[in-house]
């Protein structure tokens, strides 16, 4: 999964914070497949019949070939080879087909598509397609819907309805953002919903919006300027690039960080955005994040793409569970969870992961369950910064 950089990068915290060390306390959960044979899986979510729900960014097609843009020595073309599967009783099967794909050719490595999808307290399906690179896209023969849009989903018809067009109402916000073949990009990756409201991250835009179900009052919620590290010889600038949305049990909106290249090791965040529209870093120190989910408990889940830079060609990950009290521990790392792009908390109280979510063909959803643990033998210390008041997936930008 490649994750771009763009040519500046900073983060101000808008209210008081304090950092407290506390012990993070390694595990090993148990866990189990649940899916497999997916390809590019993305985003899970559990449906009102109490079926899992899963993304597939498909494996791309023949159309429109051309430089990759996160690998420009390789062709990446589309196609409409993205699909959603639900997995109910112990069989998975693909039920919405024919969605667009961007993928790596000939293999259908690092695809962007069908990024997340959600239902709302009716039970209604929402589905959110990632990607836009300008409008060429959406003007090919795929006869599949637009990248860059969140749809209404009827699994009875097939059909989709488009509720809002993030990568355009992004172009004609900036239109000089751009991706490093000169086009201009966006890439909505996940969202939530609360009540008639879905909050949606664009991680090429570094940002989170939010419109309601009716496609009405699309806005941008929260902007994340670039961040800044400090080496002895230079100073670097990289991309916040959030990835994961979730609602806690305090209604704020929480957000994960992927961070952009070089990807520093342990500068990933969660931030807090609370009612007054405030932004301040919740739990810091991660890598990579992709996703993030609450439990009934308050436990909050947090998911690592991998525990390195992912160029550094490692892409074991990690599963993390943050007590309310702020005390982590380490659910999975590594031990078969690589490239992890996504992950939900089941109403049987397990989590559930996107595992190997940057290929095709061998993706997974793997089974968590939190409370079935074997302490190892070692512990690693923690910073978790609590606000008083509270990828080749995800694109970089260039100004």
């Amino acid at each position: 999964m490649a994750f771009l950089k763009k040519s500046a990068f900073s983060f101000a915290a808008l209210t008081f914070c304090f950092a407290v060390v506390l012990e993070t306390k390694p595990a090993a959960a148990s866990f189990s497949v649940v899916a497999d044979g997916l390809d590019n899986v993305r985003g899970l979510s559990f449906g009102p019949d109490g079926s899992l729900y899963v993304t597939e960014a498909g494996v791309g097609g023949d159309q429109l070939c051309s430089a990759s843009f996160t690998f420009p020595d390789q062709q990446a073309c589309i196609g409409s080879s993205g699909a959603v599967t639900r997995i109910k009783d112990g069989k998975q099967e693909r039920v919405l087909t024919n969605l667009p794909s961007y993928a790596l050719s000939p293999t259908g490595r690092q695809g962007i598509g069908a990024n997340d999808i959600q239902f709302d307290a009716a039970g209604n399906a929402y589905l959110l397609i990632g990607l836009s690179a300008g409008v060429n896209y959406n003007n090919t023969p795929l006869n599949s819907p637009n990248f860059g849009e969140l749809y209404k989903v009827d699994f009875n018809t097939g059909a989709l309805t488009s509720i809002a067009d993030i990568s355009g109402y992004e172009f004609a916000k900036d239109p000089t953002v751009l991706l490093p073949n000169g086009a201009v990009g966006s890439n909505p990756y996940s969202f939530t919903i609360k009540g008639d409201t879905a909050y949606i991250a664009n991680a090429n835009r570094n940002e989170v919006l939010s419109v309601n179900l009716d496609g009405s009052n699309l806005k941008t919620l929260v902007e994340f300027p670039d961040q800044t590290i400090t080496t002895p010889t230079q100073e670097i600038t990289y991309q916040a690039v959030p990835t994961g949305v979730a609602i806690g049990p305090d209604k704020a909106l929480y957000i994960s960080q992927l961070t952009g290249v070089p990807i520093p090791e342990g500068k990933a965040n969660i931030y807090r955005v609370g009612s007054d529209g405030k932004t301040t870093v919740y739990a810091d120190g991660f890598t990579q994040l992709t996703d993030l989910a609450f439990d009934t408990e308050g436990n909050l889940y947090a998911l690592q793409f991998a525990n390195q830079a992912f160029y550094q060609g490692n892409f074991d990950g990690s599963l993390i569970q943050i007590a309310p009290d702020g005390t982590r521990t380490t659910l999975l790392s590594g031990n078969r969870l690589e490239s992890a792009t996504a992950l939900t908390v089941g109403p049987d109280g397990a989590v559930y992961v996107a595992n190997k979510g940057d290929r095709p063909g061998i993706g997974q959803v793997i089974r968590v369950d939190p409370k079935a643990k074997v302490p190892e033998p070692s512990a690693v210390v923690g910073a978790v910064a609590f606000g008083v008041l509270s990828l080749s997936t995800l694109y970089k930008r260039k100004r």
